[in-house]
């Protein structure tokens, strides 16, 4: 099983490609500087149908890229998002910075291919061989900001864990340790995406009360804001393992560009 998470600067984009070739994209940000999208990624592989897209975030940054799947005519089976929030309420919640190409074409989605959420897949879903998938998430309006209302989804990878956590903050994340489901997806967590792009406001120190991961992914560019200078902080937290010919603790897309991580049944890593 493999684990792709791109490089699309201040965004976020990762494929897991299950042992049965069945794939699930997490969220579909872009690069705008190298001209990388994740439409082109797959059409270039003859990669016509994605099984599932899950949307961690309600922001641009997280699905920038999906104009261009469906310009490239990417059959999309099955969207995962938090759905406590409706398209109205996205249009309400982009009110005042206005909605992007991208936000306003999971919109249409939603209201026109995915009605339901399933875009007429009569089915619980694909079956992911080697790979199970759980997903939590605050409910609208018991928060009403989009990064507090982002889906975490935690992936076992024949027996690893790794968690996306979209740009949840500090608030959401102690509202979610209120659950055991969670504090357990906690404790199997080998890989951890550092929320909101690895910037201090997607910082909680509590997680790691049970999260004990090998690696921290932070998917973002350049620095662009002081509190994005936290590695230090997750360097913390991690055992570290083998990175490139090195021991690492924290890989960052900024410096080490493309990530990947195969899930064997009797191996893991990173490469």
């Amino acid at each position: 099983m493999l684990v792709e998470i791109f490089d699309v600067e201040h965004g976020a984009c990762a494929i897991a490609t299950c042992d049965d070739q069945t794939r699930l994209m997490l969220d579909c940000g872009q690069n705008g500087l190298t001209g990388w999208r994740p439409g082109n990624y797959l059409y270039d592989r003859g990669i016509m149908t994605l099984d599932m897209l899950a949307v961690t975030n309600y922001d641009e940054d997280h699905v920038a890229g999906l104009p261009n799947m469906y310009d490239r005519k990417i059959n999309i089976n099955w969207l995962l998002r938090n759905k406590s929030v409706s398209s109205k309420t996205i249009q309400a919640l982009k009110s005042e910075d206005g909605m992007g190409a991208g936000i306003a074409k999971l919109v249409d989605a939603i209201d026109n291919i995915f009605t339901g959420g399933t875009g007429g897949v009569a089915s619980p879903g694909p079956s992911f061989a080697g790979m199970t998938k759980k997903v939590f998430y605050n409910d609208y309006p018991a928060f009403d900001d989009e990064n507090n209302l982002s889906m975490v989804v935690h992936l076992t990878c024949n027996g690893k864990g790794i968690m996306f956590p979209g740009d949840l903050e500090r608030a959401g994340w102690l509202k979610l340790l209120e659950l055991e489901d969670f504090r357990q997806a906690l404790r199997d967590t080998s890989v951890l995406v550092a929320s909101h792009h690895g910037r201090e406001s997607g910082c909680c120190e509590e997680i790691f009360e049970y999260c004990k991961p090998y690696y921290v992914v932070i998917s973002d560019k350049g620095y662009m804001y002081d509190t994005q200078k936290t590695i230090p902080f997750y360097r913390r937290f991690t055992k570290s393992g083998p990175f490139r010919n090195e021991t690492r603790n924290v890989l960052t897309t900024r410096k080490d560009g493309l990530i990947s991580f195969t899930f064997n049944s009797d191996s893991w890593g990173p490469f």
